[in-house]
């Protein structure tokens, strides 16, 4: 009877530490995180620049309804994305330090207004504050013909640099950057 007693109260005991240890998971976000760098081979580990930033989708929405014309935009979802220079740059004609910045952008018609802003851990462009920006860059805009749903970001290699090359829709915003 001892050993009875002493067997159930082990097998209670086990069943209340894995109710105890089981963990609940939020869903998947829908916005996940990617990371773009440059230069963009796996192969290279001397990066120049990177960028972290999440990925909203259009799911039926415009580029215009989810990143208004002429207001300030986090440039992705979630946290504001954070560009990392590991060298000094010049950024659309704006000397940079190297280090890490927020990038938010101003949406338009022709060109996009981005803007590299030294608070970091933003969410959304709630607490942008335009006296911690360190550049400001005029990036062109063109029209493709293949619409992307998901927000993305990727380096274009040039002569004496890159481009940063955001497109959304069939928006495609291209900002020099020289290193």
């Amino acid at each position: 009877m001892k050993k009875l007693v002493t067997l159930s109260f082990l097998m209670l005991a086990l069943l209340g530490t894995t109710y105890v240890s089981a963990q609940k998971f939020s869903g998947l976000d829908k916005s996940p995180m990617d990371i773009t760098a440059f230069p963009s081979s796996y192969k290279v580990a001397d990066k120049a620049v990177r960028v972290t930033y999440s990925r909203p989708q259009l799911k039926g929405r415009s580029v215009s309804e989810l990143a208004p014309a002429g207001e300030v935009w986090r440039t992705g979802a979630n946290e504001a994305p954070e560009i990392t220079f590991y060298k000094d740059v010049n950024v659309g004609g704006t000397d940079v330090k190297a280090g890490t910045y927020s990038l938010f952008t101003i949406p338009g018609e022709g060109e996009w207004t981005v803007i590299l802003n030294s608070n970091l851990n933003q969410w959304g462009a709630y607490s942008y504050d335009q006296k911690a920006d360190v550049a400001r860059a005029k990036a062109t805009t063109t029209a493709d013909s293949e619409s992307l749903d998901a927000f993305s970001m990727a380096f274009e290699e040039v002569d004496g640099g890159a481009n940063l090359v955001m497109g959304w829709g069939t928006v495609r915003v291209s900002l020099p950057i020289i290193m």
